[in-house]
């Protein structure tokens, strides 16, 4: 039987954790002047292997990782947190003097970022970035749009959040989500679970969320990599975004996949339908981007 004793010896030590992170918080605001603002983002996609790309770029010795240590890949603050200002941003990221220990160590730039695949499809999130960051890279990994709703639906099935079936979730995605894009475009502060949760079709459409990246930053500043040349070649795919960040060579023991959830099962019609409803999208993607996807 647990006693009252029991419950208040067991809930001391999460008020300790709270108590501390909220104190970490603070202490990170209190010197955020001290703290530059990153130098790259990992922007998308969803489902696409950016948290296997985020790990891989962890153990490079010249990434620190998020302020304080519970942070994972990113502190979401262009999509959900932006109402919290610049501050509460720099405070996720090492401080200037921790950069330039971090240098001295191992003999080269340090460089700072994080990872959210949410990014790239928040129509306001290129507005906010070019305004704070203009001089900013952005990675963009891009996979297969059919492979990656169905992942995604994967992903939120697993989770508890997805009661209908794949087929069922692509057909009630438009009135689960109507008029999300224009409340989010209308009203900043606001944030739309149902927007990031059920546009397994939607968020395929990779040029429509590209575009205002590509109108606000200049293409040197945009590098775009195909999911599956990534997953295909991870040490050569590794190589390229390091140079790319502007972060010597390193090499890795071994390239792990995180967060994988394979597409095995996925009904034969509605593959079909898929296809051909990203075929003109993935057209043009490539015509924009002058890239060739063996998924277009």
């Amino acid at each position: 039987m647990v006693t009252v004793k029991d419950r208040i010896k067991r809930a001391a030590p999460r008020q300790a954790r709270e108590q501390l992170r909220e104190l970490l918080v603070k202490y990170g605001e209190r010197t955020a002047d001290q703290r530059p603002l990153p130098d790259f983002l990992v922007i998308g996609t969803k489902r696409g292997g950016t948290t296997s790309l985020w790990r891989y770029l962890l153990q490079h010795p010249l990434v620190p990782p998020l302020f304080p240590a519970w942070n994972t890949k990113t502190s979401h603050y262009f999509e959900e947190n932006f109402g919290r200002g610049e501050a509460w941003y720099r405070s996720h990221f090492p401080t200037r003097r921790q950069r330039a220990a971090l240098e001295r160590r191992h003999g080269g730039p340090s460089k700072v970022g994080e990872a959210a695949p949410l990014y790239m499809f928040h129509p306001l999130a290129a507005a906010r970035v070019a305004a704070l960051m203009p001089q900013a890279r952005m990675v963009v990994l891009l996979r297969d749009p059919v492979e990656r709703a169905y992942s995604h639906w994967k992903e939120r099935r697993t989770e508890g959040k997805e009661p209908l079936d794949f087929a069922a979730a692509l057909a009630a995605e438009p009135d689960r989500t109507a008029g999300e894009r224009e409340r989010l475009l209308a009203d900043p502060t606001y944030v739309s679970e149902a927007y990031d949760w059920y546009t397994y079709r939607e968020r395929g459409r990779y040029l429509d969320h590209l575009e205002p990246w590509l109108d606000r930053f200049d293409r040197s500043q945009l590098l775009f990599l195909a999911s599956e040349t990534f997953y295909r070649d991870p040490a050569a795919s590794y190589a390229k975004i390091l140079d790319f960040i502007g972060l010597p060579p390193y090499q890795l023991p071994a390239y792990d996949v995180f967060n994988d959830r394979p597409s095995r099962g996925m009904d034969d019609a509605v593959r079909a339908e898929l296809r051909s409803y990203y075929r003109p999208h993935n057209e043009a993607l490539a015509d924009r981007l002058g890239m060739t996807f063996a998924w277009s």
